[in-house]
């Protein structure tokens, strides 16, 4: 029987997917469309469609522990939803399930409240799965990181309330322990939900002095306006995605991305290695362009 992870090739899938082979598991990662993308050696390509449910039926036919990872869409909830019902269906007791922080707070952002009514399915069906609840990733700054430094401002709107930022390789790295823990182990494990945070709480304006340190120049923050960030996204992208995106921004500025006190030491002790830090990520990022 084999691991299946679904959302392999996206950032956090795709780290997962050669996290779990590189440990040697049997892995199958579903696809929609069949060698659109390079996978590890000795894992497995499964194709379906989280919507077509006679594809998925087939996908989840032989597998013993499942990663379910649903990209930001309008149909996030279905497809998850769908997901779950057909695992329950196939026998799979194995689950490792990536929700997000404070689903349960922000209740006004759609798809923070879709993980939310995830996490309620998955609880009321007692569900032997682990959730995690990452925060901000470190990795959504390279969207941004042309415009740092063509124009030295940090534009992200998060605020000064604190977002513990963590770094998607940690986050990658906690899914495949917590997904070899359950695959290896002889029975069902029971639920937990973990927090995932990064060990440093930031703000816009510390972030913008990371970066200012890293290019040996002033980098600015951009500031709390959230109808330009808004703005911003809506000019090449969905509009239903970047008032999705205004309205989790509103939600950090009010409420931080924090944990609770021994989480990070927690994080640390399962991936057996200290958790990367923001002036981490940004001297990778600056070195590498």
């Amino acid at each position: 029987m084999s691991i299946l992870v679904i959302g392999s090739t996206g950032t956090i899938g795709s780290l997962v997917t050669q996290g779990l082979a590189d440990a040697g598991a049997e892995v199958k990662a579903l696809v929609r469309q069949a060698g659109k993308r390079e996978l590890p050696a000795n894992v497995t390509e499964v194709v379906a469609d989280l919507t077509d449910v006679a594809s998925m039926r087939v996908a989840l036919s032989s597998v013993r522990t499942l990663f379910l990872l649903n990209a930001v869409t309008p149909d996030e909830v279905t497809q998850a939803l769908i997901t779950l019902n057909l695992a329950l269906e196939a026998g799979i007791e194995r689950i490792v399930y990536l929700s997000v922080i404070h689903a349960d707070k922000f209740t006004n952002v759609p798809h923070f409240t879709g993980k939310h009514t995830v996490e309620r399915m998955i609880e009321s069906f007692d569900m032997p799965a682990t959730v995690l609840r990452p925060a901000y990733f470190m990795q959504n700054d390279r969207m941004v990181q042309q415009t740092i430094q063509n124009y030295s401002i940090y534009p992200m709107p998060i605020g000064s309330a604190g977002v513990s930022m963590i770094d998607a390789r940690d986050i990658a790295d906690v899914a495949v322990a917590e997904l070899l823990r359950r695959d290896k182990a002889s029975t069902a494990l029971e639920g937990v939900t973990l927090d995932l945070v990064g060990p440093q709480s930031l703000t816009g304006a510390s972030v913008a002095k990371t970066w200012s340190a890293a290019l040996g120049r002033e980098i600015g923050y951009g500031g709390d306006d959230l109808a330009a960030f808004e703005d911003q996204l809506a000019s090449y992208g969905p509009t239903w995605l970047a008032y999705d995106m205004r309205l989790m921004m509103a939600g950090i500025q009010t409420f931080g991305m924090q944990s609770t006190e021994g989480t990070v030491e927690k994080l640390q002790t399962i991936i057996g290695h200290p958790l990367r830090t923001y002036e981490d990520f940004v001297r990778e990022a600056v070195a590498e362009v």
